[in-house]
């Protein structure tokens, strides 16, 4: 069976766009055709200032809507990156294979940086080598395939560059991954700027849909959604974005096809009631589910616990192997555990 490995990063509230293009896929999809592990990647939330207890809020509350989505820990592996080691452990290991050269052409950190440096604020070394530890998270468990939305593209190809060149220089140890696309609405727009994404990041906003906004709150931002010049409904990425944006997002929570769907409506307003009430309906059940998890967090724990296990007994072999691939001492045997075995046999 194929392994697949994705993650949130738990910088801000997750979105629309987090679950229409990649959760209600790994919900459906994924968790029942792979050896499947979802994780949510806190350590990436280190990487600009942030809050600590507001990362660890957010860390539980992306676990909790992971779960709500429809992910069943029986089925997939479900966990927290920084409950297993081996992910730090092969970042360094992989940063000793990437170049300089290629972190600063990482778009995202180009991005970052500007508006870090906008801010007047410092930018973190961990913000540049952060696709280093992405790799990592993907390559210590053998990945086949994972899942991420277009802007994420050449973070996966990043870590196929580095398992083909580690693996020419000390000897095959990684598997080479492959990203896989999650088709309509992979890429949800901000709804008052439809030609940048839905990013979590943003914090606030009328543009940006939560999973956990209160249904009124959500018909609200999509009925002030912005639009674009004349009246026509015309399906049209580049000359009309704002709609664009509008029939993809009802395309997904229908099942429908975008450009069907633009010779249904002949007004704006009716495109954005009926999207505003299929994005209520689509986030009913997950919000439902949230609230039951919340109400019993003695079980998403143990969730994460086992999973945490799990996901180290996966990385574990394969981290180890590189270590020793490149070159590294292996550790000395524990001797007072090894006569404490030898004793407890003899018992």
């Amino acid at each position: 069976m194929k392994r697949v490995f994705s993650g949130v990063k738990p910088t801000g509230h997750l979105t629309l766009g987090n679950y229409l293009g990649a959760m209600r896929r790994w919900a459906a999809v994924d968790q029942h055709q792979a050896d499947a592990l979802f994780c949510v990647v806190d350590l990436h939330a280190l990487t600009v200032d942030h809050d600590p207890a507001r990362v660890r809020r957010l860390s539980r509350q992306a676990a909790t809507l992971l779960l709500a989505s429809g992910l069943d820990p029986e089925k997939c592996t479900v966990f927290v990156q920084s409950h297993v080691d081996e992910h730090a452990r092969l970042s360094y290991l992989l940063e000793c294979v990437a170049t300089d050269g290629e972190m600063r052409r990482m778009i995202q950190y180009k991005e970052k940086a500007v508006r870090e440096r906008a801010r007047g604020g410092s930018v973190r070394l961990s913000l540049l080598t952060y696709p280093v530890l992405m790799a990592a998270d993907i390559l210590a468990y053998g990945t086949d395939e994972v899942p991420v939305g277009d802007d994420q593209t050449q973070h996966v190809e990043l870590a196929r560059d580095l398992a083909v060149r580690f693996n020419q220089r000390y000897g095959h140890t990684f598997v080479v991954p492959r990203a896989t696309a999650a088709g309509v609405a992979a890429r949800v727009m901000n709804l008052q700027e439809p030609t940048s994404k839905m990013g979590k990041s943003d914090d606030v906003g009328p543009g940006i849909v939560y999973l956990l906004d209160e249904p009124d709150v959500v018909r609200r931002k999509v009925m002030r959604a912005v639009t674009d010049s004349g009246r026509d409904v015309v399906y049209d990425r580049e000359a009309r974005p704002g709609v664009a944006n509008l029939l993809e997002i009802l395309a997904a929570c229908t099942g429908g096809n975008p450009e069907a769907l633009s010779g249904v409506y002949e007004s704006y307003g009716a495109l954005k009631k009926d999207t505003a009430e299929a994005v209520v309906e689509l986030l009913r059940p997950v919000q439902a589910r949230h609230k039951e998890l919340c109400a019993d967090p003695g079980y998403v724990e143990g969730v994460l616990r086992d999973g945490a296990q799990k996901a180290r007994g996966m990385a574990r072999p394969t981290v180890d192997a590189a270590y020793r691939a490149i070159g590294l001492l292996p550790a000395p045997a524990d001797t007072g555990a090894a006569a404490g075995a030898v004793l407890n046999a003899a018992r």
